[in-house]
């Protein structure tokens, strides 16, 4: 099998969409998320999609096939609060390893079985890593301005036991994604980087900020082309952005990037902005439509969607793929 880097050179990469937006139509209870195995557990855990993948793994793995069938080429791990510090909130922490090295387990499953169905069309997973709900470089608290929630190195302890369980479980590359915060990107980065050294190996590595609005900066204030520079000294396999955003309005932050960097460009936009109740309207049709301008001009490498998209837009956004060349990665 070619690996992503030799891929990536010859075709436009088509990235899966929301495993949140899937889960919500199976309408899980406390007890479904629960499972056997934390029936009695001591706190309230529904609502923790990560730790389906150990509760309801035929739930997951059903999902990442319905994007693969898709036309997706790389199924992200379902990982986004898969860290200590996020799973804190459920009282969880214990349960990390497991949480991640069985979601990888699921993802790769799911990807083998399509690659064997086509190996002219190789399957990659992608071990994802969020943002974690601290953020390393603002205080929470608006009267002590110099206060932290989060050090650099509790992030990065804890970024480092979450890629170490994916990668023990099979994943072909990390993502560090919807980066609101570079700190704690960088943090995720070091620790990345530690594991390669110590266990001798060289996993790529995809990287993907948000923009939070229509200034065009992350949530700690920089802009699409600060946010390259201060992660450009990490080899990557792709830079990008993802979430907050509909496609249109991504274009400009990926257009400020795109002539300015040796690595690949990845997009994986909302299906357009929230409605009054949390809902995305955009269609798979509207939503290929927005992005086919961005392969008109040439800015993409690998192009997937976020929050509200689903199967049928990732189907539409494959087609539309199809018909353009992927961006030059020098």
């Amino acid at each position: 099998m070619s690996t992503i880097q030799e891929e990536i050179k010859k075709r436009i990469l088509v990235l899966d969409g929301a495993m949140g937006t899937m889960l919500q139509a199976y309408k899980f209870s406390e007890e479904d998320y629960r499972g056997e195995q934390f029936k009695d557990f001591h706190v309230s855990v529904k609502g923790n999609n990560d730790m389906l993948s150990i509760t309801q793994p035929a739930a997951i793995k059903e999902i990442h096939k319905k994007y693969l069938e898709a036309g997706a080429d790389i199924i992200e791990t379902n990982t986004f609060s898969g860290t200590t510090i996020a799973m804190a909130d459920y009282e969880m922490e214990e349960y990390v390893y497991e949480i991640n090295f069985q979601s990888a387990k699921i993802a790769k499953e799911a990807a083998q079985e399509y690659t064997a169905k086509n190996p002219l069309k190789p399957r990659f997973v992608a071990g994802s890593i969020g943002p974690t709900n601290k953020t390393a470089s603002m205080s929470p608290d608006v009267n002590d301005p110099g206060y932290r929630a989060v050090t650099f190195n509790d992030l990065k302890t804890a970024y480092k036991q979450q890629a170490e369980a994916l990668i023990d479980g099979g994943v072909d590359l990390l993502m560090v994604e919807t980066v609101f915060d570079t700190l704690n990107a960088k943090a995720a980065l070091f620790a990345i980087e530690e594991i390669k050294s110590e266990q001798n190996i060289d996993i790529p590595i995809m990287v993907s900020g948000t923009i939070t609005d229509a200034s065009g900066r992350t949530l700690s204030g920089q802009t699409a082309e600060a946010f390259l520079i201060s992660v450009s000294h990490i080899p990557l396999l792709t830079i990008g952005f993802n979430c907050a955003l509909g496609a249109n309005m991504l274009q400009p932050h990926l257009e400020a990037i795109a002539n300015k960097t040796p690595f690949g460009i990845s997009a994986h936009p909302n299906a357009g902005l929230p409605n009054h109740f949390g809902e995305y309207d955009e269609t798979p049709k509207e939503m290929a439509m927005q992005i086919e301008e961005y392969l008109k001009k040439n800015l993409i490498n690998i192009i997937g969607g976020c929050c509200g998209t689903t199967p049928v837009h990732i189907k539409a956004i494959s087609e539309i793929a199809a018909k353009y060349k992927p961006r030059k990665i020098v």
